[in-house]
């Protein structure tokens, strides 16, 4: 048995087709799993009707938006199963999606993996570069200067993106879309760190794993197709906010002091002024539009994300993984 969180948002029809092919991997691979479906205030109607996808759904419903890390700690409490499944609502999995990681998993020897993936294809069927290593200043700045966009596949950023992701290995990070998750490792480090509400909440909890001596692996053996961008894609100016944000929450969090301060001023001096140019080359007045809003909105917020950096999280500093 697996406890499969799906935090859902505006996700439209995504969600049932996702349920869907839950329903076809369970049944060809004779598993037993117990979905939890936590919407986050969704206005579109997309969780109404799935409790009569013949499947054992647990729908929560969210009165506000909670964030993603929140809404999957909501998701995982109160539930037993020995692993956990974070899976996005825009993903549609294969057959063998949860058997072929839950037995990588079962193996006493891989006792040490707190963390199994497997390759993400996109709508066309091309594989999706969805490892990444772990972000420091410099591929912060990448991102800053606007490098990682325009040399997208020299991985100067944190992302792998110069990896084809055609063979099995041992990572730093998968991303959040399909993330299998032990549950006394998820348990033990405290969850996703509610401080971020969207964005890097995975790198944070995959860098604490580490740090506890856990690893993560990725594989090829299964797949999964999944859209991108998901409900988010809706609000670019949200969507811009929240990653700034985020990245500022972690900068403090992981990097040191002086770093954390190189990268904040990074965020709001330099990053606004290369956007806005690349923007402008590209004549995209929606472009710049969308990123005045955003940083308007991160300017305000300033002062509640550094006093939120400054917060601690329940278990923040444990170091002791247990095998």
């Amino acid at each position: 048995m697996i406890d499969i969180v799906i935090v859902n948002w505006d996700s439209d029809l995504q969600l049932k087709n996702c349920l869907y092919s839950i329903l076809k991997a369970v049944h060809e691979g004779h598993l037993r799993v117990n979905i939890i479906v936590v919407d986050n205030a969704s206005a579109d109607g997309s969780v109404d009707d799935i409790e009569e996808i013949p499947l054992s759904v647990k729908v929560t419903r969210n009165t506000e938006n909670r964030g993603f890390g929140a809404a999957c700690n909501q998701g995982a409490k109160n539930n037993f199963s020995k692993y956990i499944l974070f899976l996005n609502p825009d993903t549609i999995v294969s057959a063998e999606a949860f058997s072929i990681p839950l037995e990588f998993l079962e193996h006493s020897e891989n006792a040490h993996y707190a963390v199994c993936s497997i390759q993400l294809r996109d709508e066309k069927g091309q594989i999706s570069r969805s490892c990444a290593r772990f972000p420091n200043l410099k591929t912060f700045f990448s991102g800053i200067i606007g490098l990682t966009g325009l040399l997208p596949n020299l991985s100067i950023g944190h992302k792998m993106t110069g990896w084809d992701h055609l063979h099995s290995k041992d990572v730093d990070h998968v991303i959040g879309a399909f993330y299998l998750v032990r549950r006394s490792v998820f348990e033990t480090l405290g969850g996703f760190d509610e401080r971020f509400f969207v964005y890097l909440e995975d790198v944070d909890l995959s860098y604490r794993i580490h740090q506890a001596g856990g690893s993560i692996r990725y594989m090829t053996e299964a797949y999964a197709f999944h859209k991108g961008g998901g409900a988010s894609g809706q609000a670019k100016d949200i969507r811009l906010f929240y990653s700034l944000q985020s990245k500022i929450l972690y900068g403090f969090k992981h990097l040191s002091l002086i770093s954390g301060f190189a990268l904040l001023l990074g965020t709001i001096v330099v990053e606004p002024c290369s956007r806005i140019l690349q923007a402008f080359l590209l004549g995209s007045v929606s472009q710049i539009k969308y990123t005045l809003r955003g940083y308007r909105m991160l300017y305000r917020a300033l002062p509640v994300i550094l006093q939120k950096s400054q917060q601690k999280q329940i278990h923040e500093n444990s170091d002791v993984y247990p095998a």
